[in-house]
């Protein structure tokens, strides 16, 4: 009974995670289709808002893909060589997805500027048709990424945003493409171009801050290491915490290290108690705690507060 129902679970989370991950590839499916058609629509109209929205659609098709590809190469179990397993491949693609949208927007800008001194006539209907269609494009990619574990993975969580995203760029494309119509504004489709691209760099330079702290093994923003030190000092036979390091292995799993100086040998181990305060104060899930009796021994601090 047991048996069947382990491969029953087992089963169904194997079919759980695939269906996730057709959604996904179809998502980068339809992205890529998107892009090729807003290029098209872009090159034809001589509008510049047009590929931009198109470059942001294909960074968003490669961050789906780049998440997907992590998110399987995180899943593999840990061996002898990769004792803490694969869980930092998703730090690095969402790494690489920041260079990228960081990239694209510079390139875009320049463009942009490049364009306003050597104006183009725009084709506004054409921008508004194509924009149309990619709104709703963006609306269905949203909709499936958000439906493949955006409440469960902040990977997957991203990539819906920068969906979302894609949407209010491209409802800023059919505003400029209509203002185009009406007044002949060429400068609002750059004005739209510089604003997409300002926001896809920001976006970009949060990524990076985040997934090169994790890379660094800084210390997770919402912890103080002081406090955390204070707090084992304030149980029963503890004298000195020492050497504490605090890193993220990934982004949900923190890791803690550190020295425990006790008062006297004859003691009841805290470990157990210290263990449990780290887990519920700072969502702590592995904390390796070695215990030092003698005062004399490897007690130094490893950083220096000013």
């Amino acid at each position: 009974m047991s048996t069947h129902q382990h491969s029953h679970n087992h089963n169904h989370n194997h079919n759980h995670a695939h269906n996730h991950d057709g959604k996904l590839g179809l998502a980068v499916f339809i992205n890529i289709l998107l892009t090729i058609a807003q290029i098209i629509g872009g090159v034809l109209s001589g509008s510049l808002s047009l590929i931009a929205d198109a470059l942001h659609n294909l960074s968003d098709a490669g961050a789906i893909f780049i998440a997907l590809m992590a998110r399987k190469i995180a899943a593999k179990p840990a061996n002898k060589n990769m004792t803490y397993g694969y869980q930092r491949a998703e730090i690095i693609a969402a790494f690489i997805n920041s260079i990228t949208l960081i990239l694209i927007g510079l390139y875009l800008i320049f463009e942009a500027i490049s364009t306003y001194f050597n104006p183009t006539e725009i084709n506004g209907w054409l921008v508004v048709w194509v924009a149309g269609i990619a709104l709703v494009i963006d609306i269905a990619t949203a909709i499936l990424t958000y439906m493949s574990g955006a409440k469960d993975s902040m990977n997957i969580r991203a990539a819906f945003i920068h969906n979302v995203s894609d949407a209010l760029a491209s409802v800023a494309v059919i505003i400029s493409g209509i203002l185009i119509i009406l007044y002949q504004w060429y400068i609002v489709d750059l004005i739209a171009t510089i604003g997409i691209s300002i926001y896809v760099i920001y976006h970009g330079l949060l990524l990076v801050k985040q997934s090169i702290g994790i890379l660094m093994e800084a210390v997770p923003e919402h912890i103080a290491v002081e406090d955390i030190k204070s707090k084992i000092e304030s149980f029963p036979y503890v004298e000195k915490a020492v050497d504490i390091h605090v890193f993220q292995l990934n982004e949900h799993k923190i890791c803690l290290e550190g020295k425990i100086l006790l008062s006297q040998k004859n003691y009841p181990s805290p470990l157990s108690q210290i263990k449990d305060m780290l887990r519920m104060n700072y969502s702590i899930s592995h904390s390796t705690l070695e215990i030092l009796l003698d005062s004399s021994e490897d007690v130094h601090e490893c950083y220096k507060i000013d």
